[in-house]
């Protein structure tokens, strides 16, 4: 029952690339990690690129998600094989929210969310780094502003039904200092998820600014969702 698989899906505007520190130390420390690269084309896409990352392990998983990739693993945390859900500043969605409502209800910081003619979603390049990933090296942040991956109306206004949440221990990391998700609306998501939660004082992208505090949070669900596991099977 030992829980040493871990998945990591991204949120908008970025990829799964963002993700390589955090995957190597957790490899480091004997988990087996899978980084899905869901397309942000549609809300049903994204779903599918998750599972087949979650049916490819070969046992007990902890879900990781990062802003609209909270609204994936919300859904797709019913999975048999997921333990556990982890959110770092990402949408912790109820019955019948979307990212969208959640932002219109109270307002994220940045102004710089604009659509094309495409219905999709992307971050005006000037405003990328002071509004996504502030406390990343400069460089950094103004290759991903060339790189972003745009998000899909239909995936950002898609209402989630069945939240894992409510039935598997969650974790949640707070960005204090978020200005793509109001820091007040994801502590209101953590607190009704009834979810362990750390805060960092953080952008946007806590897990590239953090990733030794977002390894940590990983784990900590790993170890306590096993105890937990152990102890039901005693």
């Amino acid at each position: 029952m030992a829980i040493k698989n871990v998945v990591l899906v991204h949120g908008a505007f970025a990829d799964g690339s963002g993700w390589e520190a955090v995957a190597n130390i957790l490899k480091n420390d004997g988990y087996t990690v899978s980084v899905p690269q869901p397309p942000e084309t549609s809300y049903a896409d994204d779903q599918r690129c998750t599972k087949a990352a979650i049916d490819a392990m070969d046992g007990p998983v902890v879900l990781v998600g990062h802003s609209y990739g909270g609204s994936i693993i919300t859904e797709a945390g019913n999975h048999p094989k997921v333990a556990a859900l982890v959110y770092i500043a990402a949408f912790a969605l109820d019955d019948g929210e979307s990212c969208a409502s959640i932002e219109q209800a109270l307002p994220q910081a940045s102004k710089a969310f604009t659509p094309d003619s495409n219905n999709n979603w992307w971050i005006d390049e000037a405003h990328f780094a002071a509004d996504f990933a502030a406390d990343i090296p400069p460089e950094k942040a103004a290759f991903m502003a060339i790189s972003q991956v745009p998000i899909s109306t239909d995936s950002f206004t898609h209402k989630v039904a069945n939240p894992a949440w409510k039935n598997k221990p969650t974790w949640y990391m707070v960005a204090t200092e978020d200005r793509s998700i109001n820091p007040d609306q994801e502590r209101m998501m953590a607190k009704r998820a009834k979810a362990k939660t750390v805060e960092v004082n953080s952008s946007h992208v806590a897990y590239l600014s953090h990733p030794q505090e977002t390894a940590k949070l990983i784990e900590e669900a790993a170890t306590s969702t096993l105890s937990r596991l152990a102890h039901s099977a005693d």
